[in-house]
């Protein structure tokens, strides 16, 4: 059944009504004062249901609302206090910008005070994002020490302290350690480039490892590349890296070679061309290196491109033809031994003279000639070279006779002791012959006693031939054995010293294979 009901308001000559829902009407308070005229209301018959009758109060929307009104302002009156209240109480429980900025500077300020108790200077760290709290703080320097870094580590690059152990260390080096960085090395891959823990794998590692695997890079060497040289973590691709290695290609170094070049000296990747490798091969070149040989010398030791230009290559240079090295003779000595280029020479040169001239009489025309012959002289330690020269004394030399012949041979200062004399053992008591063939070719003792010496010898003297040392030594076995069949010996055909070959440098390398040992002979002396 569908009730409606009709209230209304009395006015002179005119009736209003409206028609609400019933829900509404049964809303209204049944308050009844005695004052008000009651008017009857329409009833209403539906399908046979009566309604009961109600009554309309005169004025109801005027009492109803003086009602309604008085409750209103009652309850309005009260929520309006505890709203207030509740205002009021908001915002007093919030901090004001005010008081957030003063909390995040007190925070800093008890930051600060834990960093300066440990060591660390903070003034570097103003614009840096810093955790708000001590304790954060403290996991990270426990963190960085656990690593290996020292508080004068963290001093050298502060801004590491900015970097979320969880979120940036750890991912960075469990990305180091998958590649096969040794965590060895994590302390000094650390300290050469602590921006990598800035770093982003994804972004900024892993596409530089593509890169370098693109660049014939064994995957196995590149650990050992990233170990050498952090720094090329931090290069943009196609920028100095990819310039430099097509320079290198461009005078002749093979691409089949570039990833060995730079696995053994990955510094190459941050050269400029502009500024270091091409003044560098150019200046080579200009001594009277050719370039095609220069290639060679840097296929096989690259790092002597690390070598200062202006403040190392030059000025050795200078103190070689200071030292009497024949300017036409640079180009030899420097394709010999390339790491002369890089030591502080000029100290070296001198110290090495006055060692030979000392002990031997050895004037500087005549050391200049034996640096032309065998420039790693300069690297001879004081030790042994007596030791050899003292070797040859007691052997019967004299002085002048050692003089002679350590200067034709420098290398004689160089030959394992042992061999040399098992060597002048066999030529007194085997070969019955003069020292004065040993002054005239001091070589002999540079071949093999069992390899060359015996065999040549009871060859010859099986023949009955008589010889010099030069002839019977200084020819490969080939040429040997041509001699062999000749009926006499041809005069022409006497030694002549033994010196470089520029071309060797141009030689086909295919034979030859990088080792982890072509480096540590780089810069070490010689016993």
């Amino acid at each position: 059944m569908k009730l409606l009901c009709h209230t209304g308001i009395t006015k002179p000559c005119l009736l209003l009504s409206h028609t609400e829902l019933s829900a509404f009407a049964f809303r209204i308070p049944q308050w009844n004062p005695p004052w008000t005229t009651r008017i009857p209301c329409l009833c209403e018959k539906r399908n046979g249901a009566t309604t009961r009758i109600q009554y309309s109060v005169a004025e109801r929307t005027y009492s109803s609302n003086a009602v309604g009104s008085s409750l209103s302002k009652s309850q309005t009156s009260r929520l309006g206090r505890t709203e207030g209240r509740e205002r009021s109480s908001s915002l007093y429980s919030r901090p004001s910008l005010l008081e957030m900025k003063n909390e995040r500077i007190a925070n800093r300020a008890r930051v600060y005070e834990f960093l300066k108790s440990v060591g660390i200077v903070p003034d570097e760290l103003d614009g840096l994002e810093l955790p708000v709290t001590v304790e954060v703080m403290r996991e990270r320097v426990d963190f960085l020490h656990k690593l290996g870094l020292t508080i004068e580590d963290i001093n050298n690059y502060p801004l590491v302290l900015g970097c979320s152990v969880k979120k940036n260390m750890i991912p960075v080096l469990d990305y180091l350690g998958k590649l096969g960085v040794r965590k060895s090395t994590f302390t000094d891959f650390l300290r050469r480039y602590p921006q990598v823990l800035h770093a982003s794998v994804v972004v900024d590692l892993a596409p530089v490892v593509k890169y370098l695997q693109g660049m014939d890079i064994k995957p196995n060497d590149v650990p050992r590349v990233l170990e050498r040289y952090p720094e090329v973590l931090g290069f943009k691709l196609e920028g100095t890296m990819s310039t430099s290695v097509a320079y290198l290609v461009g005078i002749g170094v093979a691409r089949r070679e570039i990833g060995g070049v730079l696995t053994k000296y990955p510094q190459i990747l941050g050269m400029r061309v502009g500024r270091v490798i091409k003044p560098f091969v150019e200046y080579i070149e200009n001594l009277g290196i050719p370039r095609l040989a220069v290639a060679r010398l840097l296929e096989k030791r690259p790092h002597i491109l690390g070598f200062g230009l202006e403040d190392r290559v030059k000025p050795n240079v200078e103190a070689l033809m200071e030292f009497s090295v024949r300017k036409e003779s640079v180009a030899l000595v420097v394709a010999q031994y390339p790491e002369i280029m890089g030591f502080e020479l000029k100290p070296r040169l001198i110290a090495q003279h006055n060692l030979l001239q000392t002990s031997i009489d050895v004037s500087i025309e005549e050391f200049g000639k034996m640096v032309e012959r065998m420039p790693q002289v300069v690297s001879l330690n004081r030790s042994p070279s007596l030791k050899h020269i003292d070797f040859l004394k007691d052997c019967g030399f004299s002085s002048q006779q050692v003089r002679k012949m350590v200067v034709g041979c420098p290398q004689l200062l160089a030959l394992n002791l042992d061999i040399m004399k098992l060597s002048f053992d066999y030529f007194q008591t085997e070969m019955s012959r003069d020292l004065d063939d040993l002054v005239a070719f001091p070589a002999f003792f540079t071949y093999g006693l069992d390899s060359t010496i015996k065999p040549r010898h009871q060859i010859v003297a099986k023949k009955g031939l008589e010889c010099s040392l030069g002839w019977l030594l200084n020819c490969s076995d080939e040429k040997f054995k041509d001699r062999m069949t000749y009926d006499s010996i041809d005069i022409e055909e006497m030694e002549m010293e033994p010196s470089f070959d520029m071309n060797t440098l141009t030689e086909s390398r295919e034979n030859e294979s990088y080792s982890e040992d072509d480096d540590d002979d780089s810069d070490g002396d010689y016993v």
